[in-house]
């Protein structure tokens, strides 16, 4: 078993391209015996979001604080906190902050998306 506050996670900046003002923290995964999922604290700084991209497994959101949306494909969804997303196998999709605060949600994937590729949609970073 283990037990932790978040904050004991290192905080490490998302540098994909096309990403801005994101961090993320590794709260359970692969390294502390979690055999299937890893859980993952985003935080997204007002106006910033995280790429534009796609991947071959889906995650599960859970949004703790703050506003923002999600964009699936060319379709935005509102978020806030208790808002539930998921997020299908190979889903073009981009997270968004909206508010004046942080936008900070858990995302769970299968441990091992490390060794899967993620592509990044190419008009990334032409904003």
């Amino acid at each position: 078993m283990k037990i932790n506050h978040f904050s004991a996670a290192e905080e490490q900046t998302v540098l994909m391209p096309g990403a801005r003002g994101c961090v993320v923290r590794w709260l359970v995964s692969e390294s502390d015996g979690a055999p299937n999922f890893a859980m993952r604290q985003f935080e997204v700084a007002p106006g910033g979001f995280t790429p534009r991209h796609s991947h071959p497994y889906e995650h599960e959101v859970y949004v703790l604080e703050g506003e923002g949306v999600v964009i699936e494909g060319e379709q935005k969804h509102p978020l806030r906190p208790g808002v539930v997303v998921l997020v299908k196998p190979d889903e073009v999709h981009q997270f968004r902050n909206t508010g004046a605060a942080p936008l900070k949600f858990l995302c769970l994937v299968p441990n091992d998306a490390t060794k899967k590729t993620v592509t990044v949609a190419p008009e990334c970073g032409t904003e």
